[in-house]
């Protein structure tokens, strides 16, 4: 096998995370602020609406894995409350869906760490192949948090789930991918923790895939087997000498 590029998920693959939506400390601390600006909400109005607007999304969605707009469904969350329109001048009352989704990420955020030897693998695959990244998450998260452990150079593109509306396995987030890289199926890897999101999603277009067996993600799904399975991340050296050919299983 050819290899010319390789596709990663981000999350529970190359990013040890840990976040916890529904921890009470995330909406006392927005109603905190909030009430702080003049809009008076309950901690527990703020988890409800939150999951709420959500939900709408994902419901008004005609997608058949939808995704939801983290920014957006602070931005209805303030539409509904008349008053942020009158405390806030034009310019906080733009920016403030962004910095809401900032916070409640932050407050949610237990732990962000790379797996062992990410580092040191993406430097040896960056001199040999094209990487891309594919994360089921939102711009206002996921490319901070690779900024923040390291590795958002080792990739183009970086594709978030968020920015399309619609999230793995839909092939379409691999294929654009395989659009941007300018490779073949054929000619790619892709390396994730989840059966189905990620294996199932690649296999659809006739990816190799590389399934790492991590602390997190579905490990299995009906009918649907990877290529190669890794333990840890430092094996992914071994899976691809094995697809080129230079290696038995």
């Amino acid at each position: 096998m050819k290899i010319k590029g390789i596709l990663f998920d981000v999350n529970g693959t190359l990013i040890d995370i840990h976040t916890d939506e529904g921890a009470e400390e995330i909406y006392r601390g927005i109603s905190h602020f909030l009430t702080y600006q003049g809009i008076y909400v309950h901690r527990w109005e703020a988890r409800d609406e939150y999951f709420r607007i959500m939900d709408e999304q994902k419901r008004a969605s005609a997608e058949a894995f939808p995704e939801f707009d983290a920014v957006e469904v602070w931005r209805e969350f303030l539409q509904r409350r008349p008053e942020a329109s009158r405390v806030l001048p034009p310019d906080k009352l733009r920016w403030m869906p962004l910095f809401l989704a900032e916070m409640f990420r932050g407050l949610s955020l237990f732990r962000l760490q790379l797996y062992p030897e990410v580092k040191n693998v993406l430097d040896e695959l960056f001199l040999r192949f094209k990487l891309a990244a594919l994360s089921d998450a939102q711009s206002a998260w996921a490319l901070w948090e690779m900024r923040k452990v390291g590795i958002d150079n080792y990739f183009h593109p970086i594709i978030v789930s968020g920015d399309l509306g619609f999230r793995k396995p839909d092939k379409r987030i691999f294929k654009a991918a395989l659009s941007v890289l300018d490779l073949r199926p054929e000619n790619v890897i892709f390396v994730g923790n989840d059966m189905y999101r990620d294996i199932y999603g690649a296999k659809q277009l006739g990816i190799k895939t590389v399934f790492f067996s991590s602390n997190q993600g579905r490990k299995t799904a009906e009918g649907v087997e990877p290529d190669y399975i890794i333990y840890e991340f430092s094996e992914l050296r071994r899976a691809i000498a094995f697809f080129e050919g230079r290696q038995k299983l």
